[in-house]
C-alpha cells in the first residue's frame, strides 16, 4: 500500500477503536513507565485531536511529576513552535480545532522553548510499523520540528495497536521513532539511525 492507502486504512481503524479514553490511559501509563520518560526533565506532548491517542488527560500528571511540559502550536508560516505549559487553562481551540496555547501567551519569553531543549518527545502519527516507521498527516509539520531535536532525545509514538502495519512506506526525509508504545506492546524502532 502507498502512503495515501495506509493513511485511509489507519484513519478507518483508529476511528473504529473502542474505548479510546481507557485505552489511551493504558498507553500513556506505559509511556510514563519508560526509564527515558522518568529521567527526562523537558518533555514534548502533542495535544490530541479527533481520534488520536488521548494525551490531554496525561498533561496534568506530567506537570505534577515535575516535568517541564512543552506543547506545540502552528505559526502563520505553517511551522510548529513550542510553548512551556504550566496549567491546562492556558490552552484554547486553535488551528484545525486543536487545543493550542492561548495566543496572548505564546510569545512570552518565559514560555518560548526550542526543539533542542527536549529530553523526550511524544510524536503523533497516523500509522506506524515495528521499525518505528511513521506515516503522518502528510503536511510535514513534525518532520520540520524533529530536524531541531537533539539526537539523544527519544522520539516516542503513542499509538493504538490498530495503527500498526507490517511496514509503512517511508521517504528519505522521514524520521523513524525510537519507540512505538501501544496498549499491548512497546516496540523499539530504528530511531534516527534508521
Amino acid at each position: 500500500m502507498d502512503k495515501a492507502e495506509i493513511r485511509s486504512e489507519a484513519f478507518r481503524r483508529r476511528k473504529a477503536q473502542p474505548d479510546k479514553d481507557e485505552v489511551s490511559a493504558r498507553i500513556l501509563e506505559r509511556v510514563r513507565a519508560l526509564p527515558e520518560y522518568q529521567q527526562a526533565r523537558i518533555v514534548l506532548f502533542y495535544v490530541d485531536a479527533r481520534s488520536e491517542v488521548r494525551t490531554k488527560a496525561a498533561l496534568p500528571a506530567a506537570l505534577a511529576d515535575g516535568k517541564t511540559v512543552l506543547v506545540p502550536w502552528c505559526n502563520d508560516e505553517g511551522r510548529l513552535e513550542l510553548f512551556r505549559l504550566t496549567d491546562m487553562s492556558e490552552l484554547e481551540l486553535g488551528m484545525y480545532d486543536i487545543l493550542e496555547p492561548a495566543p496572548r501567551l505564546r510569545r512570552r519569553p518565559d514560555r518560548v522553548a526550542l526543539a533542542k531543549d527536549l529530553d523526550f518527545a511524544l510524536i503523533p502519527g497516523v500509522a506506524f510499523d515495528d521499525r518505528g516507521g511513521r506515516v503522518g498527516h502528510g503536511k510535514g509539520y513534525y518532520d520540520k520540528l524533529l530536524a531541531g531535536v537533539r539526537p539523544d532525545c527519544p522520539l516516542v509514538a503513542p499509538a493504538f495497536d490498530c495503527q500498526l502495519f507490517d511496514e509503512v512506506p517511508t521517504d528519505e526525509h522521514d524520521v523513524f521513532m525510537d519507540f512505538v508504545v501501544t496498549e499491548q506492546r512497546t516496540l523499539e524502532g530504528l530511531g534516527r539511525g534508521g
